[in-house]
């Protein structure tokens, strides 16, 4: 499989660029690059895309919707980071958002999704939030807010790498299969 890989990644804390490293770091081969996302229109640098993000209210930056709506016929996998809990379904919910973007003309791979730690303004705001009638809830989001703060760590990072070989070897499985 002699396909060029291209990492593409919006990153506003520095922890979907870690992601970005290590999944980059997976891909096989020599002919991958890798790049923070910042205005690029070049959408024939690769045959497989790893587009990255972090979440803002549930879905990707415009830039990147943007970016995932102009590529065709590639392959694309999508990764990303997320303050707000770490929960599959609201990752799950976050990956549909995101991948509505995607033209029908790509083959889409799946997504990746961690926690990821958030600026301390955003504890500030929980704080200054609470009130008697919420404090049972912005006591939940400060206890999310302080276990983000490890995020992500070295095994959201080695699952990111799982993510990407996991892709690899269905591709590889995928072509013998045509020859």
């Amino acid at each position: 499989m002699n396909m060029k890989t291209q990492v593409l990644y919006k990153s506003r804390t520095g922890n979907t660029e870690k992601l970005a490293k290590a999944i980059f770091e997976a891909i096989p081969g020599q002919c991958k690059d890798i790049a923070p996302l910042d205005g690029q229109i070049n959408y024939e640098m690769g045959d497989i895309y790893f587009i990255g993000f972090w979440t803002d209210r549930g879905s990707a930056s415009v830039e990147v919707l943007d970016y995932l709506g102009s590529l065709q016929g590639k392959k694309i996998a999508l990764f990303g980071t997320c303050g707000m809990g770490n929960n599959p379904d609201y990752y799950k919910k976050i990956e549909e958002n995101i991948r509505v973007f995607i033209e029908d003309d790509n083959e889409y791979l799946g997504a990746y999704m961690c926690q990821g730690k958030m600026p301390i303004s955003v504890r500030e705001k929980y704080g200054r939030m609470k009130n008697a009638e919420n404090e049972k809830m912005v006591n939940a989001m400060l206890h999310n807010f302080d276990m983000a703060m490890l995020h992500p760590d070295a095994e959201d990072l080695r699952a990111a790498q799982r993510f990407v070989k996991d892709i690899y070897e269905k591709l590889e499985r995928e072509e013998q299969s045509y020859e």
